[in-house]
Formats: structure tokens, C-alpha cells, sequence
């Protein structure tokens, strides 16, 4: 389903939750705030939007990084920060290409901690090229994890250039649950979250295959949103009611790793010096 098509469908939103599962809290791990987003929703009124929605937190990057920054200070409990290495909107994919890109990415660590680099948009060959052969180098060296908006061709070339990174595949790569099962078995250091996408949860129930698919892999899987553009931020609150209604159709255990779980698992050791 393409980003589009799903930002017209609030009504799978609307379906009513079962008793307990508006507790269940969320860790929404694709959130974008960038200056059009600012200031149609500044950061005292996109903190109060993360709160009502009950999340635990919320993975956010923004191009040019303002944004992330602002709505870190306003909601430092809730913000895991991520650093997109765009600019402005419109560098999706010439980035690759930009060396500049490395010197804006590297300044930006020096100047603030960050939790991820990300999302970034990368396919097929183009994974080689020198740049994001470098920002790969760059998480490495300070232990970030990469989030990655890519096929399942450059996930596999990422990994080339260092087998031991941490991944988590945007719209777990809107592939099937077949290939996703396929990757998943391939590479231990990727998780995926499930923004934009609606076929695991539709009418509030998780499909069979699906099922299966979460079943395999428990700790490898998370919720998403994905605020690409700034009237998303207006679906935030419906979408993790609709996420807790189709999770609540799991077992609990499994739901609340889905939920939350396995998102604080990956970012930990984030969440752990950020306290000190």
C-alpha cells in the first residue's frame, strides 16, 4: 500500500479497542518533525500530541535536524533522537551522491547525541557508493544503529560494509512476510518497523501469516507511524489506538515486545547514558 492510499484511511483507526488495550503503551519508532512541521505544529503542541497518544517514545528525526532538537527540549522523557543526514526536504536522492553530506552528518555528532542515524533512503546498488558506505562507518564508530529506507538488495549491501551493524529496516521494506521471514533468518542485526503499512492489523486482527512471521520473531519487530509530511501529526493519536487494537489480537507477551519492548531493547544503551 503506498503512502498515499493509507493516509486516507482513518476508519481503520476507529475500531474499537478491546478492554485493557489502551494502557498498553507504545514506542513509535518512525516519527519525522521538520520545519514544516514546526511550524505547523511547534513543539509545545507536537509534545502534547506524543503524550496524548500515550506514547513511551517516539524515535523522531527531522531534515536539517532543528526540529528533532526542539521537540527533544520539549519532551526530553519521550524524544529518542535521530539524525537524518538531509539537510532540506527534496535531498531523498541526491544525498548519496554528496559528500558534503559526510561533514554535515559529522558536525551534528560532535555538537549532539543521537540514538540513530536515519531514516535515510537508499536502494540497490547505490548502497556501495562512498557516502553511505561513511555514514555506515560512522554509526559504527559511535554505536548508533542505521534506519534504513531501503530494499531488500541494499539492506544486504549495508551489511556488506560492516556485518556487524544494527539496522532497523523502515516499513520493514513494505516486502512480504515470506521475504521479511527470508532477511530476518539472513541478518540477526535487523528489525523492522511497520509505519505506513496496515495489511498486519487490518479490522483490528493479525492476519495468519503475519502471525507466523511475529510468532518467528518476537523481538524483531516494532511499531511506526511516519509523519512525512506535516498533516500525519493529526494521526498520530489514532494510529496508536489503531496499533493497540490489531496488537491486542496477539498473545500479551508478544504484543507488549511489539509494542515497546523490543524498541527499548535496541535503544538501551541510548536511554541508559542519556539518564546520567
Amino acid at each position: 500500500m503506498n503512502r498515499t492510499a493509507f493516509a486516507l484511511l482513518p476508519a481503520l483507526w476507529l475500531v474499537t479497542l478491546p478492554l485493557g488495550a489502551a494502557e498498553l503503551p507504545i514506542f513509535d519508532a518512525h516519527v519525522h518533525y521538520s520545519h514544516d512541521a514546526v511550524e505547523r505544529t511547534p513543539p509545545k503542541a507536537a509534545a502534547a500530541i506524543l503524550r496524548k497518544a500515550g506514547l513511551k517514545n517516539a524515535l523522531v528525526s527531522s531534515s536539517g535536524d532543528e526540529g528533532t532538537q526542539r521537540l527533544l527540549a520539549e519532551a526530553p522523557e519521550i524524544v529518542i533522537p535521530s539524525l537524518r543526514p538531509y539537510r532540506q526536504r527534496g535531498e531523498l536522492s541526491s544525498w548519496v551522491r554528496d559528500e558534503s553530506v559526510v561533514g554535515f552528518v559529522e558536525d551534528l555528532l560532535r555538537r549532539h547525541r543521537y540514538a540513530v542515524i536515519g531514516e535515510f533512503h537508499v536502494s540497490g546498488a547505490d548502497a556501495d557508493l562512498p557516502v553511505p558506505g561513511k555514514l555506515v562507518a560512522l554509526a559504527k564508530q559511535h554505536k548508533l544503529v542505521l534506519h534504513a529506507h531501503s530494499d531488500s538488495d541494499a539492506i544486504d549491501r549495508l551489511f556488506r560494509h560492516d556485518p556487524q551493524a544494527r539496522i532497523l529496516w523502515a516499513h520493514a521494506g513494505f516486502e512480504s512476510p515470506a521475504k521479511l521471514a527470508e532477511m530476518l533468518r539472513k541478518h540477526r542485526n535487523l528489525w523492522c518497523d511497520l509505519s505506513i503499512r496496515t495489511e498486519h492489523g487490518d479490522g483490528g486482527k493479525v492476519p495468519d501469516e503475519w502471525r507466523k512471521l511475529f510468532t518467528e520473531f518476537p523481538d524483531r519487530f516494532m511499531v511506526g507511524t511516519d509523519t512525512y509530511t506535516p498533516t500525519r501529526w493529526d494521526y498520530l493519536v489514532e494510529h496508536a489506538r489503531w496499533s493497540r487494537a490489531w496488537l491486542a489480537d496477539l498473545p500479551p507477551e508478544l504484543a507488549e515486545r511489539i509494542a515497546w519492548r523490543n524498541a527499548e531493547a535496541l535503544f538501551a544503551h541510548w536511554k541508559a547514558n542519556s539518564a546520567k
